[in-house]
């Protein structure tokens, strides 16, 4: 009787797992759209986000449990070129801010490799 009870227990506890969604990437791009999520208790202030290294927006802050967004066509290089949504390809989005006691805190979304590389397990 209480192998069945043991068994009936982890049965639910993996149909529980298996059921919950996985934690949602605070960084998400959807079309020509990037939305910040902040799920944090503490405001994001002081906001870069870098797109391919060198396209870039700013904002102040992002308060705690807020959301920026902005469109993939406001990030601007050094010398004013626009990134061109329609035309290039994304391989890397960086966050970084401080927290209100001056640490810093840094994302980086993570992309699922394509072709032969994310097949095969190759380099990111």
């Amino acid at each position: 009787m209480r192998v069945l009870f043991v068994g009936v227990a982890i049965a639910a506890m993996a149909v529980v797992a298996a059921c919950s969604k996985p934690p949602q990437d605070p960084l998400t791009l959807e079309g020509n759209l990037l939305t910040v999520d902040n799920r944090s208790s503490r405001e994001w202030t002081n906001v870069e986000i870098w797109l391919n290294t060198h396209y870039r927006v700013t904002t102040k802050s992002i308060p705690a449990g807020g959301r920026f967004q902005v469109p993939l066509d406001a990030f601007v290089a050094g010398f004013g070129q626009r990134f061109n949504f329609r035309r290039m390809q994304i391989v890397d989005l960086r966050l970084s801010a401080r927290l209100p006691d001056g640490q810093p805190i840094e994302l980086k979304k993570q992309f699922e490799a394509s072709g032969l590389a994310g097949m095969l397990g190759g380099k990111r």
